[in-house]
């Protein structure tokens, strides 16, 4: 599909004003405790938004398994952003970006239920992204000038918000993608992708506040999503939509915890790459590539640098416009959310880090947003 519908869909998932150069709760589901996992992803809906839960056979199939409300309201389109859900123990977490607020659910075998305080403001205008490590959580929030906010109690789910913690953008207008802890807790990232930079934060350990941002400019136009492992960040950058123009960089945080470039805008060769996940217990990452329809798989080196799985940049094929990526707790399966189908598409990761199909369920909608597994 590469008519109108997929260039609007590729347009809001990057959102921001970047210029392209493509022209209630729930139904209650069956046990899932003979199952081998669950997928999560958020419908989005501008009304009664809603957490979709799908059950993870052995083989890696999904099927339908429930449907929780949230509480909140969505927006109905694509947020151009990774991490609108996010999964931390025992407990998910929500963006309601059309409320402004995070929703906390409590994650049992049979299903979700809402915790006692269950939804916060978000401490600004459409939350899109969040991030959490220990009892910290922060939300990115794209709506107005943008920030970034603090809340204290995510191994309970009572989130409450951090005084003084809210911290702006590097401007107005920055386009933000994601927010992330660095693996040690104490560095806060975003992306931005109007401005091609990375903001830092420094979060204290005990009030749990951030300070900020310190820029970096980013290695390849329009960084987007990224992820980390061992204070290493993979970083995806769109290229503005360009087609086959698509690259990626590695960083380290250095003593400064400032990233340090490790590769520097490695192409793929493919185009508009959005979201990054890596496979937590290989040596290998994984980026969705919205503009076509394809996932870049990566290899990441002892020295924090990353190389291609594929010299043409194709490690699997997808529905149209994937989106959201996640791996299995177990790192056997990596799924997703193709979002011009559509669809999630599960694969299984293979020794040498090859992605063999395991099934696409049906069920979910067009507004959908972020991917969360376990």
């Amino acid at each position: 599909m590469k008519g109108p519908r997929f260039r609007r869909l590729v347009a809001a998932f990057l959102g921001g004003g970047v210029a392209l150069a493509l022209t209630g709760i729930g139904v209650s589901p069956a046990s899932a405790s003979s199952t081998s996992g669950v997928v999560y992803t958020l419908s989005n809906r501008a009304k009664n938004n809603a957490v979709l839960l799908f059950r993870r056979e052995a083989d890696g199939s999904l099927s339908p398994a429930g449907r929780f409300g949230t509480g909140g309201k969505g927006t109905g389109a694509g947020l151009g952003s990774q991490g609108a859900l996010v999964l931390h123990g025992d407990r998910l977490f929500a963006v309601d970006a059309g409320s402004d607020e995070i929703t906390s659910f409590a994650v049992s075998s049979d299903g979700l239920t809402l915790t006692r305080i269950r939804t916060v403001s978000s401490g600004g205008d459409m939350p899109i992204s969040l991030t959490v490590s220990g009892s910290y959580l922060y939300v990115l929030n794209a709506g107005g000038d943008g920030n970034i906010s603090g809340f204290v109690g995510a191994r309970s789910g009572k989130l409450r918000a951090i005084r003084h913690s809210t911290e702006p953008l590097s401007g107005s207008g920055v386009g933000p993608a994601e927010v992330s802890f660095a693996d040690q807790g104490d560095v806060l990232v975003v992306t931005e992708k109007n401005t091609n930079l990375l903001d830092t934060y420094m979060v204290d350990g005990a009030t749990g506040r951030a300070s900020g941002p310190e820029t970096t400019a980013s290695e390849g136009m329009t960084p987007f999503g990224f992820a980390n492992r061992n204070d290493r960040l993979v970083v995806s950058e769109a290229a503005g939509g360009a087609a086959g123009a698509t690259t990626v960089s590695s960083y380290a945080l250095d003593p400064g915890d400032m990233p340090h470039a490790a590769t520097s805008a490695l192409a793929s060769h493919q185009s508009s790459a959005c979201w990054v996940a890596i496979a937590r217990h290989t040596p290998y990452a994984y980026v969705a590539n919205t503009g076509s329809s394809t996932i870049t798989g990566l290899h990441m080196q002892k020295d924090d640098t990353v190389s291609l799985l594929d010299a043409n940049g194709v490690t699997a094929t997808t529905g149209a416009a994937p989106a959201d990526l996640a791996v299995s707790s177990g790192s056997g399966f990596l799924f997703v959310r193709a979002g011009g189908a559509p669809e999630i598409d599960g694969y299984a990761i293979q020794g040498d880090g090859g992605l063999t199909p395991a099934g696409t369920p049906p069920g979910i909608p067009a507004s959908a947003v972020g991917l969360a597994a376990r």
